[in-house]
């Protein structure tokens, strides 16, 4: 134990925390879009204000790594919960699109401070309470299970209040991010009361501002330099391509298959609800995919093989029509997420383990930021492909870039981290090594 926390406890914490983190966002997919389009806005400035999400997001991902890493992942997540209520409030009661606009601002800033802070706490912590020989894949997938938990439940939930609202006590598409700013509300508490933290040396707001940039500075070039943390980085962005993909064709494809926009919706979102609940199986089984195979490189392998033959079967059905093709997309929907969390949370134990405490947060929020240009990527690619080719050549052409992406686990170098801050280096186990009788 250190603090009054042990290596149970502190896992405890690490799940509620990861639970409450996700359950706003899930209650909030299903009703957002419509929620604006019944307060007036079109869909160009739906588009605007998502966008001004995603802008606010990137801008601020490394930044808020590097905060993290100078005044501690606790304060982080605190502001991120502040923040998300205020976003989440405030849409509730807003009417129009400059309103709208501000509450996606101020939830894409929260967005970008949560973005690994549970996870370097609960590393620290455990190391701290078990050393730097303590193995991280357990509770990182139970952490990452948890998430996906409460986006499934949340999507659920939040598909299902608007209809349980009478319309004379609340507009009933406002529930959702009502309850979503409770959830957040919740979360704030948990984690100024719950989540102690090492004694920081105190900074004025003048070294904070000098440290955050030096301490990006630091992480950026440690990602960008180091062996393992480089390959890690183009495998996030492949994820991102991944996503992407079936993000933006598998709505329209459901709603070929459901025969209407409306059928089609419900059909996506009961298909999400399941891609995150293949999502939680596949973060529970990372770590015996990791035992299997031999280490968490091989195991990482094995995730990226299952995602992009889970594409191959969405682009094999790409063709078919009737029942048979709704039900093999859904289950080929839900493989690949239980593929995709295979590989994130081995990739997320191999991050933690060539880093620092000093540089935790900001290599993971380099790694998310390695995503979203991924994704991006793919928003311009796959979208003119598929206008242009078909839904087979795209889904193909993502299937082919995630195969190639297994490549870069095989002969990983040895990572290398303290056993405890400052200390001498160590290797991590379980990576694939260019000779076998090693």
């Amino acid at each position: 134990m250190t603090g009054g926390v042990s290596a149970r406890s502190a896992l405890r914490r690490y799940l509620v925390v990861s639970f409450l983190t996700w359950l706003p966002p899930g209650l909030m997919l299903a009703s957002m879009v419509l929620l604006m389009t019944e307060r007036g806005l079109t869909l160009s400035e739906i588009g605007v204000a998502v966008t001004a999400y995603s802008i606010v997001t990137v801008g601020l991902e490394l930044p808020t790594g590097g905060l993290a890493d100078v005044i501690g992942p606790r304060v982080v997540l605190a502001a991120s919960a502040a923040f998300t209520v205020a976003g989440l409030a405030l849409m509730t009661m807003f009417t129009n699109f400059g309103m709208f606009l501000v509450s996606n601002v101020l939830m894409g800033v929260a967005r970008a401070l949560s973005s690994g802070p549970a996870d370097s706490w609960y590393v620290d912590t455990l190391h701290r309470a078990e050393g730097p020989g303590a193995d991280l894949k357990p509770g990182l997938a139970r952490g990452s299970a948890s998430g996906s938990v409460a986006l499934c439940l949340g999507v659920l939930a939040g598909g299902a209040a608007p209809l349980l609202v009478p319309r004379s006590v609340m507009f009933p598409l406002a529930a959702p991010p009502l309850l979503g700013a409770v959830a957040a509300a919740v979360l704030l508490v948990v984690v100024v009361f719950a989540l102690p933290a090492p004694a920081r040396e105190r900074r004025s707001l003048a070294g904070v501002l000098r440290g955050v940039p030096a301490t990006v500075a630091g992480g950026v070039r440690l990602a960008v330099r180091g062996a393992v943390l480089r390959r890690l980085t183009l495998a996030a962005a492949a994820s991102g391509v991944v996503l992407t993909s079936v993000e933006l064709l598998t709505p329209g494809r459901l709603a070929a298959l459901a025969g209407t926009a409306e059928r089609g919706g419900l059909a996506y979102a009961v298909v999400a609800a399941l891609g995150f609940a293949g999502s939680a199986f596949g973060s529970a089984l990372a770590p015996r995919v990791a035992r299997a195979a031999g280490g968490s490189a091989r195991g990482a392998v094995a995730g990226t093989v299952m995602t992009a033959l889970s594409v191959g079967a969405l682009a094999a059905t790409a063709g078919l029509d009737g029942p048979a093709a709704l039900a093999g997309t859904a289950l080929a929907y839900v493989a690949l997420f239980a593929g995709v969390s295979v590989t994130g949370l081995l990739c997320l134990e191999l991050t933690h383990r060539a880093v620092t405490s000093a540089e935790r947060n900001t290599v993971s929020s380099t790694s998310s930021l390695s995503l979203q240009a991924g994704a991006a990527a793919a928003n311009l690619g796959l979208g003119a492909l598929a206008s242009g080719a078909g839904l087979v050549a795209a889904w193909a052409v993502t299937a082919m870039v995630v195969l190639a992406s297994a490549g870069l686990f095989f002969r990983m170098p040895l990572g290398r981290v303290p056993r405890d801050p400052g200390a001498e280096l160590y290797s991590v186990r379980g990576e694939i090594r260019s000779d076998p009788g090693q």
